[in-house]
């Protein structure tokens, strides 16, 4: 049963605390006395899906492929021959793939919306297997596509044209780990999850947590430079990764997987490569720095009457919960209705134009226990939330979470889905959402708005029942105006890809444009590496 945030809150706050005794487990002192309809009966507590079943993905019409979709020509690349499929059967016996049913997967992203037409895939195991194929496809001037799990939103991961694709699979190997420092060094392929899972028996936590996480490679995330779930309160990969080791266009291996949290000696080149989704080196391990796993956890779902009790809601939060906030995220009625329609999700809560889902991690359930006590008898009491539940047990709290995780699912289920991730003054989130609704009308069958609004992060979807230029039209380049017009980001975590290339000049500068040129042009000279991804056509 779900315990229940009623709406006469003194009461709730009452039996919450009389529940409260000393000596008591955390849940029963959370849960004792509460009540409510089931719903962890009918939330899964497997692994979150993320990607389409093969059953699905084999009645649905086949994609068109991009080249035909959008207006873009082949670079003048070589081909490859049966002697270049012979050479890689030398450098990975066993692991060249050419079998057209094998590769339909990796020629489409998951949400299947462009597709490649690859006729061979490669499976290295090591660095040094990637080094050889690289300095040959340089030789050669055959273009090659880094793929980790293909779980990428902006069409980075998979083939424009018939580029090899090099995929990081088999590089799963986990090189070390030190329970003192929290160090991870492994390679690019393994998957988040997996490492979740490695480090958490050793009482530590990955510093990010994404709905992909079944799915997505570690080396995949770098690459994007991916957010996430938890950057409210472990920042940005950028902080957090200690050192990489790259494989450059020309097989060069840039070796730098340091594990010292200080090195100031010099540029600080990792950088360069953690975001630039595999178009100046392809990262094949990494070091990276895993805080220590929290001692308690609390997710309350909660229920808001408006946006701008949202935004308030925020401000307590941070006030009050101070340090043990880990995550803040919010989602519009649509949302819901959509998880409900799609998933037979149910909601824990009244029905509300907005939700908010908060985390707390630390360090002793007592103190962490007070802190949110307060901090709900505050907003519940004020008006800013009008119902909620909370949890504290990881299987109800794995449940809470997929009513968020699980959106991105649901809008796939909706239809063809037109998707926008911007960063935005957070007082002005939502009314993008707003202002395009009104925008769109019937053309559209649902306009949601969801995201890490700790991070000013908006993820903004459409769909309709398939793909629409009229509705395409009426989307872009108004997003990305309206964004530019706030000074906002045209991505804020999913990066660029194919998708994104030519709408960088809404967020950078001329200037800054020429200068990724220049990178580019100096580390990859052929342009081999995820061609017609990242930069712009025309800086």
């Amino acid at each position: 049963m779900v315990p229940h945030v009623v709406s006469r809150w003194p009461v709730w706050l009452f039996r919450w605390r009389a529940a409260y005794t000393p000596g008591a487990s955390v849940r029963q002192k959370t849960w004792a006395g509460m009540s409510r309809a089931p719903l962890w009966g009918i939330v899964g507590t497997g692994p979150l899906v993320c990607r389409h079943s093969s059953s699905t993905s084999s009645r649905a019409p086949e994609v068109m492929l991009t080249h035909k979709r959008y207006p873009v020509q082949r670079l003048p690349f070589s081909v490859v021959s049966e002697e270049d499929l012979a050479a890689f059967e030398r450098m990975v016996p066993g692991r060249v793939i050419t079998d057209p049913e094998e590769l339909e997967a990796s020629n489409v992203d998951w949400l299947r919306t462009v597709r490649g037409c690859s006729k061979v895939l490669l499976r290295p195991r090591t660095s040094e297997e990637v080094s050889r194929i690289l300095r040959y496809c340089h030789e050669r001037n055959l273009a090659v596509n880094p793929q980790g799990g293909n779980t990428g939103m902006v069409g980075g991961s998979v083939p424009v044209f018939d580029e090899i694709i090099l995929s990081t699979a088999l590089m799963n190997q986990v090189i070390s780990f030190h329970d003192v420092s929290g160090i991870l060094v492994c390679q690019a392929g393994c998957v988040l999850e997996e490492l979740s899972l490695h480090v958490e028996q050793r009482d530590f936590i990955m510093p990010l947590d994404l709905g992909a996480k079944g799915s997505c490679h570690i080396g995949g995330n770098l690459a994007t430079n991916a957010g996430g779930l938890r950057f409210l309160r472990y920042g940005s990969l950028h902080g957090t990764v200690l050192g990489l080791e790259v494989v450059l266009a020309d097989g060069t291996i840039l070796g730098g997987l340091t594990s010292l949290r200080k090195d100031n000696t010099g540029y600080d080149l990792k950088q360069l490569f953690i975001g630039s989704e595999g178009t100046l080196g392809v990262i094949t391990a990494v070091s990276i720095l895993c805080p220590p796993k929290p001692k308690a956890v609390n997710v309350a779902f909660l229920g808001c009457p408006g946006f701008a009790e949202v935004l308030q809601t925020f401000s307590s939060c941070k006030g009050m919960l101070g340090e043990i906030l880990s995550a803040y995220e919010f989602m519009d009625a649509e949302c819901m209705q959509l998880v409900g329609h799609h998933l037979q999700l149910a909601s824990p809560v009244q029905e509300s134009p907005f939700y908010v889902l908060i985390e707390t991690s630390g360090s002793r359930a007592e103190h962490d226990a007070e802190k949110l006590s307060n901090f709900l008898e505050q907003v519940l009491g004020s008006g800013l939330v009008t119902d909620g539940t909370l949890a504290t047990d990881q299987r109800k709290i794995k449940a809470l979470w997929a009513l968020r995780e699980r959106i991105t699912e649901a809008l796939s289920l909706d239809g063809y889905v037109y998707k926008y991730d911007v960063s935005l003054p957070v007082e002005r989130l939502y009314d993008l959402v707003t202002e395009l609704r009104a925008r769109v009308g019937p053309l559209a069958k649902h306009v949601v708005g969801y995201g890490h609004l700790g991070d000013g992060n908006l993820h903004l979807n459409v769909t309709a029942e398939a793909f629409s230029a009229s509705l395409l039209g009426e989307l872009e380049p108004y997003v990305y105006e309206w964004t530019a017009g706030q000074q906002g980001s045209v991505s804020a975590e999913h990066g660029v890809g194919f998708k994104k290339k030519d709408i960088l000049g809404y967020s950078k500068p001329p200037e800054a444009l020429h200068l990724m040129q220049q990178l580019k042009a100096l580390l990859d000279p052929k342009g081999i590496l995820n061609p017609y991804k990242t930069l712009p056509s025309r800086a």
